[in-house]
């Protein structure tokens, strides 16, 4: 029987080019399997003809966009993923569930080994190959395009000279990743980071420059978790679809950044998320009146370390599963009503309101009705700053006060 190897498949050009590849480097038949994580775009039927006509033996797509909302999207909205503050992990977040479907799809068809289009440079060779070992140690794993070190331009004369049915071309040089989270757009004329992005970069957003009347949208959370949209019931897929649309109309959620790559290099990225944007913008609110001072400073330690285990492909070790009990945790009141306007590339928070809400009108009223006990100001001034003083007082003693 013929060796098969399971590859993911994205139907872009570098996977398009890696079935012909592996069948020349290694005699084995192809099976291509894409997952379909939300990423629109071409119709997923044209994606797995493509695969055949590349020579796949066979090819198929994995409905994947609940799964992907439900289960990885919404752990990362509750840990108010931002990479460097200001990348919403859309694509650490997707591998995860391919890796997934990868495996589970090698064991189907008896394949032993699985394979991936990642080049040398990026973070998702890492995010496969750890991932895919944490879930099936026994299997072995290759990337043609890597271990190839083919260039884009050697790739795209491979494919032109093969006639592969690609979209990429060399009039269109970017290398696009994306799904309901967010999209990431790379390479080409972006990689010299002085230049500005055009408006052909974009896709999920329109231009803040020029926007439609501002939109209010009410947002309500279940333990973390968007329930409702302008009280309407919506499952964690049609909140980010419906966001991607409502404050992509209002170019919510690009983002431009120079961002440091696990494999050490900083790399140029243009990034569209207006739904994970917009969602996390909420939530972090939600969690502003609802969380305990202290634990709320504690989180967010977790949840930058969590990001960064995410980014780095570290999704099914056992730092992230702690990590996760802990954010799960802290979401038991994490519930309530966040009211925005989306307008001009802005989600702006203008209400919130919960049951489980830590604010007090009482004490944080100066107006008639104030509840709080301002005599217990004095002692607490005293006994906070007891400390300082201290240590102020002995560096007077010895010649090394602050000099005024």
């Amino acid at each position: 029987m013929t060796e098969r190897i399971v590859l993911a498949y994205s139907g872009g050009l570098d996977t398009s080019v890696a079935i012909g590849w592996i069948q020349e480097a290694t005699g084995a038949e192809v099976v291509a399997m894409a997952v379909d994580v939300g990423q629109g775009g071409e119709d997923l039927e044209t994606i797995r003809q493509r695969a055949l006509d590349c020579g796949a033996v066979e090819a198929y797509v994995a409905d994947a966009r609940d799964e992907f909302a439900n289960e990885y999207c919404m752990p990362g909205l509750k840990a108010n993923t931002l990479y460097m503050d200001a990348y919403p992990n859309v694509s650490a977040l997707s591998r995860p569930v391919i890796v997934k479907h990868l495996v589970t799809a090698a064991r189907k068809y008896g394949a032993k080994t699985v394979a991936h289009g990642c080049t040398g440079k990026g973070n998702d060779q890492v995010r496969f190959e750890v991932g895919i070992t944490s879930l099936a140690p026994d299997m072995k794993c290759i990337a043609p395009v890597r271990d190839l070190a083919l260039t884009r331009e050697k790739a795209i004369e491979y494919a032109e000279r093969n006639d592969l049915p690609i979209v990429t071309t060399k009039s269109n040089p970017f290398s696009i990743d994306q799904n309901v989270w967010g999209r990431a757009v790379e390479t080409g004329f972006l990689e010299d980071i002085w230049n500005g992005p055009t408006k052909d970069v974009y896709d999920y957003t329109d231009d803040p420059t020029f926007p439609p009347p501002a939109d209010e949208v009410t947002i309500t959370f279940e333990k973390g978790i968007p329930v409702k949209i302008d009280g309407r019931d919506v499952t964690p897929l049609q909140a980010i679809e419906e966001l991607n649309q409502r404050a992509g109309a209002q170019g919510i959620g690009r983002i431009d950044i120079v961002e440091d790559r696990l494999v050490g290099i900083k790399s140029r990225e243009i990034y569209e998320a207006p739904g994970a944007m917009t969602l996390i913008a909420a939530h972090k609110e939600l969690e502003n009146i609802t969380l305990e001072r202290e634990q709320a400073r504690f989180k967010r330690t977790v949840d930058q370390r969590w990001t960064e285990v995410v980014y780095d492909g570290q999704w099914f070790s056992e730092l992230k599963g702690s990590l996760d009990a802990f954010i799960d945790d802290t979401q038991e009141y994490v519930n309530g009503e966040i009211r925005m306007e989306l307008h001009g590339g802005r989600a702006t928070v203008t209400g919130r309101r919960s049951e489980s809400s830590l604010y007090d009108f009482g004490l944080a009223t100066y107006d008639e009705g104030d509840t709080f006990d301002q005599s217990s100001a004095r002692g607490f001034i005293d006994i906070y700053g007891l400390s300082s003083k201290q240590a102020a007082a002995r560096d007077h003693k010895f010649g090394k006060g602050i000099r005024l």
